[in-house]
């Protein structure tokens, strides 16, 4: 594996519409990601069969997750547990995101 630099808040340009997904890293079990949000950032349902933790680093969204609706301003960070339905009912343009998916392990078949 080599060394890979970047910085998160360089050429941060949100799309006009929906979201941009990015993959920084990818790693044994786990996919580090930036995502850049419009102001209408779509109504997309997600149900994943991997836990998901997200932070917001900048702007402001709301999320709806299993049923109940958080406000989110930067800083603030949700575990999302595998299967666990949730959507982005609104952001901020521009909200900047980090998301890290990891991987359940699967089992060895002998």
């Amino acid at each position: 594996m080599s060394i890979q630099r970047g910085n998160l808040f360089v050429a941060a340009q949100p799309p006009a519409a929906g979201e941009h997904f990015e993959t920084l890293a990818s790693l044994p079990g786990a996919r580090i990601e930036r995502i850049l949000s419009s102001a209408a950032p779509g109504l997309d349902t997600y149900d994943q069969a991997h836990d998901e933790w997200v932070v917001l680093l900048s702007g402001e969204a709301r999320l709806e997750v299993a049923g109940e609706v958080l406000e989110l301003r930067a800083g603030d960070h949700v575990l999302l547990p595998a299967r666990t339905p949730h959507r982005v009912l609104a952001t901020s343009h521009g909200a900047l995101w980090l998301a890290v998916h990891c991987s359940q392990p699967q089992p060895t078949v002998r």
